[in-house]
């Protein structure tokens, strides 16, 4: 396959970026989207050129570091991670776009990588269960309704990846957010925090800079695990069911 890549290029964080063009040529269908990016920064440091930085880890669609904005579409074309992106999703003689996230809670840090540690400081906030040191309980001694494990279980698949955010026309974190928060709420490890999780959780996402949720759907359409748009929903009754119960005391 032979194709043509506009790439966004940016030295840093203060500089000014733009769209670059190159053509590769030799791309396999078989290739990952990722393995196509190492095929042209390998072409890119035998001219002497600066390679295109992008951010990935895993490799395998677990870890969300692989963030990319492909032809307008986080992660591109398929419901999956970029990484986890084959190029036989393309044809031959394509024009591809890549971009980072665009958002203004995550900055650019250089050309396709982004600081995403906004989500980190939500997590931090309150993305935790209050758990006794020592031995570990018996996996059994505590138990959990099977609707509730499922339930916690959808909601853990996130992997913070930032897809929600790049594809909402308001840069909002709200699907994210929610998924932190339903799948500690929802079990009983997590009851001692309940009310302090998502007060202090939506603050501090308020506090990044993240923009305010319209219910586009945009988000849950582009999340690679399927986070669904109803974990919104429940977040906003725990937090109007914990601002309740803080006014009461």
């Amino acid at each position: 396959m032979k194709l043509t890549l506009r790439v966004w290029r940016q030295q840093n964080a203060d500089a000014e970026g733009a769209m670059s063009t190159y053509e590769v040529d030799g791309i396999s269908p078989d290739m990952s989207f990722l393995e196509m990016l190492d095929t042209l920064n390998e072409e890119l440091i035998l001219k002497g050129e600066d390679p295109v930085a992008f951010d990935h880890d895993c490799r395998e669609g677990i870890c969300g570091a692989c963030s990319l904005v492909i032809n307008g579409d986080a992660h591109g074309p398929e419901r999956t991670t970029t990484c986890q992106l084959h190029m036989r999703s393309f044809s031959d003689g394509d024009t591809i776009d890549i971009e980072p996230w665009r958002a203004s809670a995550f900055p650019v840090i250089k050309d396709l990588v982004v600081d995403r540690s906004a989500f980190d400081r939500i997590i931090q906030a309150g993305g935790y269960i209050t758990a006794p040191t020592g031995a570990a309980p018996e996996a059994h001694a505590t138990p959990v309704p099977k609707p509730d494990a499922d339930f916690a279980f959808e909601h853990a698949e996130c992997i913070g990846c930032g897809a929600c955010v790049a594809a909402c026309p308001n840069g909002a974190a709200m699907l994210f957010t929610s998924a932190k928060i339903n799948h500690l709420n929802v079990l009983p490890q997590g009851a001692p925090e309940r009310e302090t999780r998502v007060l202090d959780m939506v603050a501090q996402m308020d506090e990044e800079g993240f923009g305010g949720c319209t219910l586009a759907g945009e988000c849950a359409t582009a999340c690679p695990k399927g986070i669904p748009l109803m974990s919104i929903t429940g977040m906003n009754k725990e937090w109007l069911r914990a601002t309740r119960k803080v006014s009461k005391r």
